[in-house]
């Protein structure tokens, strides 16, 4: 199924990161790839396949999104303050470029779904608690939401708490937790399987975060899978197939 790629400026720099559309009608969904990916990982991993009688039958229609992770989260030379900051730079492009693209495209704002695999479910789960306005969904698929266990080293300060959901949400309250209380919410899946625990801490973290959700009544659902259900493209799309008819 071919996409409709545009390359949108990043704010405050020279550089360009991509978009690519699959679908022309349906709920839109913002989808992040896993680490350091490319818009096109998404179709090229056969996740668009595996929900095509979706788009095909206009119930759907993917946003799929390049990350800057080699320059953010996945550059282990700087502190993981300096990632948190550099990650500010994307969550900007993503306010102020993508979405933007995708009203003008969808004509206007309609309620999104934010969708990731591997540190895409990071991605996608920030997103929606940064942006439940327009992404009162998100799907994480084998996500680790702890910013700090990514092989981090230096001071922990405000970048990086407010860049990190077991940091942030832990301390939410008052107000804005009840209004995400009746705003977001949040579908984590997980297996039990080959590198689900090792190296991606995906099991742990997956549970962890339900239980802190759940401490904070906010809106969710922990799905894990079994023991020979692996971190991988295959398994990701019967997921996928498996969850995504329901919200659309």
């Amino acid at each position: 199924m071919d996409g409709q790629r545009v390359d949108l400026e990043v704010p405050g720099t020279d550089h360009r990161l991509g978009v690519l559309r699959y679908g022309h009608y349906g709920r839109p969904v913002l989808v992040f790839p896993s680490e350091a990916g490319r818009a096109e990982d998404f179709a090229s991993n056969g996740m668009v396949e595996a929900v095509s009688g979706l788009v095909q039958d206009g119930r759907v229609s993917f946003f799929c999104v390049d990350s800057i992770d080699a320059w953010s989260w996945s550059d282990r030379s700087v502190s993981i303050e300096e990632r948190a900051r550099r990650h500010r730079t994307y969550q900007g492009w993503l306010d102020r470029a993508v979405l933007p693209w995708i009203e003008e495209q969808t004509g206007g704002r309609h309620e999104m779904i934010a969708l990731g695999v591997s540190m895409g479910a990071y991605h996608a789960v920030h997103f929606a608690f940064q942006r439940a306005d327009v992404a009162p969904l998100v799907i994480g698929l084998s996500g680790n939401y702890d910013v700090g266990s990514w092989h981090a080293w230096g001071e922990r300060g405000d970048e990086t708490y407010f860049a990190n959901p077991t940091d942030y949400v832990g301390g939410l309250h008052g107000d804005q937790l009840d209004w995400l209380r009746a705003r977001l919410s949040v579908l984590l899946v997980v297996g039990q399987g080959a590198f689900e625990t090792h190296p991606t801490g995906a099991l742990p973290s997956t549970r962890s975060f339900a239980a802190l959700l759940a401490e904070k009544q906010i809106t969710h659902q922990l799905d894990v899978w079994g023991e020979d259900v692996a971190h991988d493209w295959p398994w990701w799309q019967r997921q996928l197939a498996h969850h995504l008819p329901r919200f659309c």
